[in-house]
Parts: C-alpha cells; structure tokens; sequence
C-alpha cells in the first residue's frame, strides 16, 4: 500500500540486475534443501506504514508461530526494494517478504520468487485485477495482501465556506473545474495531489486511456484519450485551481488536506490512518472521483507476499502467508491500520463496518491495476518526472516519451 507517496523508493538498475539477472528462470527450482523439521524459523520482512501496521504483522505471525510450533522474527525494512535485492544478489533472502506491484515483475523474471498460488485453493475470492498483477508467466506468483484505490477527499469546513453542499460533489471534469476555481482563495487551493502518474493517471483511465493495453502486451501511451486527459490537468495546473503537493510546501496531499492548504485532494484509502494520527480535528468527507469523458475511473494498488524461491522453508511460508491472508486476519488488518482486505469476501464485510470508506471500497470494482512489466519502473521514474513539469510541458510530448521508453522496456521484457 502506498503510504503517502504512489509508490515505493525504487533500487537502481545496478542493484536489480544484480539481485534478478537478465535470464529468465521464474519457477524453476534451483534446488535449495528444503528444512522438513517440526520446528523450523522463518524470518520476515516487511515496508510498514507505522507502529500500527508492525505490531498488527508481528501479532499476526506470533499467533502463527503459536499454532504451528515453528517460530517467526518480523523485521521491517528502511529501504525494502534495496534490502530484498541485495539479499537476493546474496543468496540469502528473508522467507517471506512484501513484494512492490512496482518490482514484482523484476523478480518474477529474475527467478527470486516462489509461485506459490497454485496451492492456494480459494485464490479466487482474490479480485481478478489483483490476481493479474502479481501473475507472470500464467502463473498466480504471490497473494495480494491487502488494496487500496484513489477517491476524492474534500474538507469540509472549507467546502462549506465556499457555499457548497453535498449537491456539488463533482461528479464529471466540468463540475470538478468549476468547483476547483471556486474553492481557490488565498492560502487555500482547490486542489493538491502529487504530480506523478499514480495520481494523475487516474484522469487518462476517465479519459479511456490508459499506459498499455490490458494484457501488457503493447504501449497505448500517445493516444488521443492520454492526450485530452493531460491536456485537461494542464489547464487546472495553468488555472492555479491545482497545485501538487510540493508546491504549497506538503510531501502529501494529505498533508495539504490537514494543515488548510488544499480543499480537496486524491488519495487512497492510507488517508484516514494519516489523518487520524497527524489531524484529528480536521473534517473531511471521501467521494467517488469524477467521471471523464469514457468513464468512471481509479487506480488500484497492492503489494504481495512474496515467498522466496531460495528460502529453505518454502512449505512453512506459504503456510504462514495463507494464515495472513484469511478474511479474519485482513479485517484486523483493516481495523488495526486502516488497509481493505484484498479478498472480495472480506472487502464486503469491511464496506459494511466502514461507511465512511464507502467510495474507496466501491471503486475495486473499476479500478485500473498498475503496470507489472519487468524493467518498467525505470520508465515510470521518467513518465513522473515528465509529469511534475506538466504545468509548462508539452503533453504530446510527454506521452511519445513515455511510449517510446514503455516499447524499449517490453522488447527487453520479451
């Protein structure tokens, strides 16, 4: 789950060549000897949002551990991306570990990880969307362990001060441009959210656009649809009704949205966790994101847990995996931390206990998962880039970068 920011700090390409390789080994055994012991020790590592999230994993793994007599150390990573490819690069990683939509497919193609989501019988209670991005190959690699999608957080207060109602919650690009202008006076703009594709790419999905085509399989970056989406967001950068984060001194739009700075931001459903903690007297209310052009559209993200293919105790981590992904252990998760179950089951059970999460937990059903292509998180490190100067860019320009850069990373992908 992207905590505060899209996603995740990214290793360079040095390090990930030495933790994957160039070859293509995914799923082959590499003949590691598999500890058969009544009582074995896995160890685990894990990227926390917080002390919340860290003691709700070791809480977790310890009522494992009581259960199958074997014994589980949690550490949580500073670095998770860099940790795990150095210690794949030397052959001594942790059992079980989260695993970024964002490298997942490096480490797929690398042959790091265990596919293990054929022993998993009701894997299907997993959302089709969640399950497509953490497969390579054909095969189900990792259980998503949790998902969160991007909604429109609005504070109330403000709203209310610009003599809006509910009756103008923006529900198509006109209003959300209307509303926008109207909520910018002062220290305070319409709207902030950080200038990255995680964010702004919501709009080319509305638009009916988006960076490849379902499958991955071919760039769809410079289409029409991508074109009218960034030239849309451009004229509310140019406007001043939008404004990224860095711009009105936040790293979040959270922050923003806390400290007065922003009327509205777009943010995952990680925003009640942050404002709970940092602003607990700030009012906000949470609504479905607009409509574009094509549709009603959001992003999606998750991490996995990932099992690896070198650990000695690959049967005892999946085991330990199948015990963090029930329904019951998800809804504590979400209690505890402010994450949705990634189970379809339990994702309806969390919307029912959490109206106030309603739009975040509706959007599952049309949100647009990231893209999982080996090699292509060096190509969204420039695509963000490109997209922070957007206010003053060329949008066509943008996009043919971005697809020239996407078809290098899929050709060496192949």
């Amino acid at each position: 789950m992207p905590n505060r920011t899209a996603v995740t700090a990214l290793v360079t390409c040095a390090v990930m060549l030495a933790a994957t390789g160039c070859s293509s080994s995914f799923g082959s055994d590499k003949k590691t000897s598999q500890d058969t012991s009544s009582k074995q020790h896995l160890r685990v590592l894990i990227a926390s949002s917080g002390d919340a999230e860290t003691k709700a994993v070791k809480e977790a793994a310890a009522a494992w551990a009581k259960q199958s007599g074997n014994t589980v150390t949690v550490d949580v990573a500073k670095d998770i991306n860099q940790q795990l490819a150095q210690s794949f690069a030397g052959h001594k990683p942790p059992d079980a570990f989260y695993v970024d939509s964002s490298q997942f497919a490096n480490y797929a193609k690398g042959g790091s990880l265990y596919p293990y989501g054929d022993q998993v019988k009701d894997a299907d209670d997993f959302s089709a969307q969640l399950r497509a991005s953490f497969t390579y190959d054909g095969k189900l690699v990792c259980l998503p362990k949790d998902t969160s999608t991007l909604a429109l957080a609005i504070n109330t207060d403000l709203w209310k001060k610009a003599g809006l109602t509910e009756n103008d919650y923006p529900t198509t690009w006109a209003q959300l441009k209307t509303v926008a202008a109207k909520l910018t006076s002062g220290d305070v703009t319409g709207l902030v959210t950080n200038g990255e594709y995680a964010r702004v790419g919501v709009f080319m999905r509305e638009a009916g656009g988006w960076i490849t085509n379902g499958d991955q399989t071919k760039m769809t970056a410079d289409s029409a649809q991508n074109t009218e989406a960034l030239h849309y967001v451009q004229s509310l950068l140019k406007s001043g009704s939008l404004k990224y984060a860095n711009q009105v001194d936040t790293n979040w739009g959270g922050e923003a949205l806390g400290k007065g700075k922003a009327a509205m931001t777009i943010e995952g459903n990680w925003l009640t966790g942050g404002m709970k903690a940092d602003y607990p007297n700030v009012k906000y209310t949470v609504v479905p994101l607009p409509a574009g052009p094509a549709d009603k559209g959001t992003l999606a993200f998750s991490q996995c847990w990932g099992v690896a293919q070198e650990s000695a105790h690959r049967a005892a981590a999946v085991d330990l995996v199948k015990y963090l992904t029930t329904s019951t252990q998800m809804l504590k998760n979400a209690d505890a931390f402010g994450v949705m179950p990634s189970r379809t089951s339990a994702l309806a059970e969390y919307a029912k206990k959490n109206p106030s999460a309603k739009a975040w937990a509706d959007a599952t059903a049309y949100a647009q998962g990231p893209v999982t292509i080996a090699g292509f998180d060096r190509v969204l490190t420039q695509f963000n880039t490109d997209l922070a100067a957007l206010g003053t860019g060329d949008p066509q320009k943008i996009l043919a970068d971005l697809q020239r850069n996407g078809e290098q990373a899929l050709t060496k992908g192949d």
